[in-house]
Parts: structure tokens; sequence; C-alpha cells
């Protein structure tokens, strides 16, 4: 049998996981250990935690020790959302522990990853998936929360410690000074305006390319399968709509339109409070770098401030 390590940090874990003399063996003896196939394996090199495709039905997901939380958030989200949504997600086939390590065999979905994909896609296609994309997020959110209520952190208590932590986050990654300057007054228009009490719902976090697969058949684009279901937990709707935002509306009219629009919201509600609301949630999300993340061109000269940054990321 081969020994999963004793890892400290995760900068540990990811050194060993991107030596595939290391963690390959063991995640085949695994295999090996279920009757799974795992003659020809592809190991992923992106993603958090340890992700080996073993064919081209099975993947096997292995998470450290320290990340136990997201295999806990993963196996509750695919059990909760089995059989509720249109798109395809992946389905549990067996679970298991090694050393302390949890890991899960789910089933692989067909598609294009949207890291791939998404960059060669027309632009009438790239809005009609972005229309796509806002329908799921809404139809994920219709979805009762289940067990997923005991998930970690919970909503009131994520969005106090992001307020504590924003400015220091954003001054150690580097946000332009102009936008500091307005930080202060936006987390104070932040605290009133994210509900913390209203009902919660499943919240990925991360509807963005590379966790979602898209098919495309005589020119037309579709999405195809939502996977990682690691950083699942509830709360505020609108959260879900940042991922979107930052990595491929790319401050356009029309794509800010079906994202919106797909999601549920008329032009009624797209007003300078859900814009306001949208800036704070973004600069509070979990894995917040505007610098690296925003998709739109020139960004820093275009906006003076964090107002004219609202503006220029939902231009509708």
């Amino acid at each position: 049998m081969h020994s999963l390590p004793g890892v400290e940090n995760i900068e540990a874990f990811r050194a060993w996981r991107a030596d595939p003399s290391q963690c390959l063996p063991a995640a085949l003896d695994i295999a090996r250990s279920h009757g799974l196939p795992h003659a020809d394996p592809q190991l992923f090199s992106n993603g958090t935690n340890l992700v080996v495709a073993l064919d081209d039905r099975l993947i096997l997901k292995i998470f450290p020790p320290l990340l136990r939380h997201q295999f806990v958030s993963e196996r509750a989200s695919l059990s909760q959302l089995r059989g509720r949504l249109s798109v395809p997600i992946p389905e549990i086939v067996l679970e298991g522990e090694r050393d302390q390590w949890p890991y899960l065999v789910i089933t692989r979905l067909d598609g294009v990853v949207g890291t791939q994909a998404w960059p060669m896609l027309p632009e009438d296609q790239k809005e009609r998936v972005l229309g796509q994309i806002g329908e799921t997020i809404a139809e994920v959110q219709r979805v009762p929360i289940g067990e997923l209520s005991g998930v970690e952190p919970r909503w009131p208590e994520f969005i106090a410690r992001q307020i504590a932590g924003c400015r220091a986050r954003h001054e150690r990654l580097g946000l332009p000074q102009k936008y500091l300057d307005g930080l202060d007054h936006l987390l104070r228009d932040a605290a009133e305006l994210i509900p913390v009490d209203a009902p919660p719902v499943i919240l990925t976090g991360e509807y963005i390319p590379e966790n979602f697969l898209l098919s495309g058949e005589s020119g037309t684009w579709r999405l195809a399968g939502l996977i990682d279901f690691g950083d699942v937990m509830t709360g505020w709707k609108e959260y879900d709509l940042l991922g979107p935002s930052a990595f491929m509306t790319a401050g356009m009219p029309r794509r800010v339109d079906r994202l919106l629009r797909g999601f549920g919201y008329s032009w009624a509600d797209i007003n300078s409070t859900l814009k306001r609301r949208l800036m704070a949630l973004m600069l509070l999300h979990r894995a917040s770098d505007p610098v690296r993340h925003i998709c739109i061109e020139g960004w820093q000269q275009k906006a003076a401030d964090l107002f004219e940054l609202q503006e220029l990321l939902w231009p509708v």
C-alpha cells in the first residue's frame, strides 16, 4: 500500500502534487484497491486538490487533510444537486479515506473545459453561454440547501470577516491607490447593502471558465457541465455573479445583459444600488484580486475610482 504523506501546509501539498513520481503511485494504488481502471491515468495540474482521470469515465479526487472542508463541501453539494439541474454535474461513484486523506471517485463529464473553449467562441456564442450561466446559477439557487446549511463559513460571519480584512488584502495584492481611497466608504455601504439575514442559497463562488465544460455543434455552443464544488457555501444569491462578471463579461453591455437576464433580473433591477452591491461583493469575494482577474483591457486607465469601475463592469 502506498501511504499518503503528512503535509504541514498548502505549499508542501502543492510541491508533492506537482511531482507525478510522488503523487501518482498513491492515486493509482487507491484505484487498484477498489478495482477501478487505471491503465492510462491523466494527472490534472490545475485545481486545488489532487485530481486524476482514471479513464474516460472516472475521476479520482483526493483531498489533503488540511482541505478536508473541501471534501465535505464537494460531497454534500454533489449529493444535494444530483438530479435537480438541467446541466450535468459529476455523480459520486464511491468515497473513501487513506491516511486521513479523504477522496471521491466521480463520473467524468463530456465537453471542453471553459478555459480552452471560451477564447475561441464568436461573440454571439459568448453572449449565449453567459445567458445559460445566469440561468444555471439561478437554477442551482432554487435547490434547497439541505445539509449544506452546516457547511462553514456561515454567511453573516463570512461577510463580517471579509469586511474586516478587505483593506489589508487589497493593499497586499496591489490594488491601485485611487481605488483604495474609496474602499472605506464602499465597506460602510456594504454593511448596509449586503443582506446577511436573507434565506441562504447554494453558492459555488466560482462560475469561472475552468469550472465548467462547453460543447459546440454546428457552430452553436452550450454549457455542457459544471465541475468543482469544493468551495461551496450558502449565502446571498448575487455573490455567484462575481465570477462571470470578472472573468467573462469584459464590461460589454450585451454580455452583462445576457448574464443578468439569464439570472432573472429585469432592466428595473439593474440600478445603481445593485451595481454598488456587486462592486462591494467583488472586493469581498474570498478569491478577490481585481488587478489580476478583471478581464477588461486597460480598465485601470478607464476608471478613476470605484464608482466609475462599477459602471465599467456593469454598463447596463
